[in-house]
């Protein structure tokens, strides 16, 4: 069954993210993720709990592969760029 990395990201220093974004896409590809969002268009109609900024939605073969992308050695100095130059909510969900 599918799983969903969804991550809400405010981004403080563009140049520097960008080099994230060129460094995850391999990573997450290797792991059999697939972009389903990468920051575009989007209306917020209800925003009680939440007021997103820019996401991202990244589908996965199944939860224990993504919670294996999140965890692995080829992410963590990628993760280290994300989160030096944003501040993210970052959650997996499973699919149906």
């Amino acid at each position: 069954m599918a799983a969903y990395l969804i991550v809400d990201t405010k981004i403080s220093n563009p140049e520097e993210y960008e080099t994230y974004k060129l460094q995850a896409k391999p990573i997450v590809e290797k792991f059999g993720g697939v972009y389903r969002a990468r920051g575009g268009e989007m209306d917020v109609f209800e925003s009680d709990l939440w007021s997103p900024t820019r996401i991202v939605i990244v589908e996965f073969p199944d939860m224990q592969t993504a919670r294996n992308f999140v965890n692995s050695e080829e992410y963590a100095p990628v993760k280290r760029i994300r989160r030096d130059n944003a501040e993210c909510t970052f959650l997996l969900v499973d699919g149906m």
